[in-house]
């Protein structure tokens, strides 16, 4: 079974001006320590994704485990460490198939059906959320709150991300729930290495 890291870095290229910036930021979380960073981009562009998880890879991957957000194809071309897959996206089983046996599959989940249902493939590890109300979705799933983490922490022994609206205010009470992770995207925008050092001295 893998082991999380208390934080797990989110990187949005929609909040960043160009790759050379979205790289800087990166660059500022794995100074801060970060040990595992999702690149996410919803563009559509496959080719700035690739580009962007290439440059991501080439300047922090030596430091921090990199997740594709989505597409299990641009995960190999840019030799990245895990895909993340939410519930409109291939399969698991069909996403480990594409991957292999040796990188990280991790899987969103709303609600404990779709929880129980992730359980069973081969995922390395689940996702619930939101946990609060988030701004980084357009159509986010109904808030689970701090129950629903509770919940999910009882459906499953796979390592357990909470994501959704998560700050340095609320994050100690997520991981009390019972969140061996949590997902950050805007609490981390705003001075990179200071908000994650910070995290980290919370959640120690």
């Amino acid at each position: 079974m893998i082991s999380l890291p208390r934080l797990y870095a989110i990187i949005d290229s929609s909040a960043h001006k160009s790759t050379q910036d979205l790289l800087a930021y990166g660059q500022q979380l794995a100074a801060a320590g970060c040990s595992l960073l999702q690149y996410r981009n919803k563009s559509g562009n496959a080719r700035v994704m690739l580009e962007q998880a290439r440059a991501l890879k080439k300047h922090v991957g030596g430091s921090m485990r990199l997740v594709m957000n989505d597409r299990a194809d641009l995960c190999l071309a840019a030799d990245l460490d895990g895909v993340h897959v939410g519930q409109e996206d291939l399969s698991p089983e069909s996403v480990r198939e594409i991957i292999g046996a040796d990188r990280w599959l991790g899987v969103s989940t709303h609600n404990p059906e779709q929880l129980g249902e992730a359980d069973l493939t081969s995922a390395d590890y689940l996702a619930i959320g939101p946990v609060f109300t988030t701004s980084s979705k357009e159509r986010p799933d109904p808030v689970v709150g701090l129950e629903g983490v509770r919940r999910a922490r009882l459906l499953t022994r796979k390592p357990l991300v909470a994501i959704g609206g998560i700050t340095r205010a609320n994050a100690l009470s997520v991981i009390e729930a019972g969140a061996d992770s949590v997902a950050v995207i805007s609490d981390l925008l705003r001075e990179p290495r200071k908000s994650a050092e910070e995290f980290f001295r919370i959640l120690r």
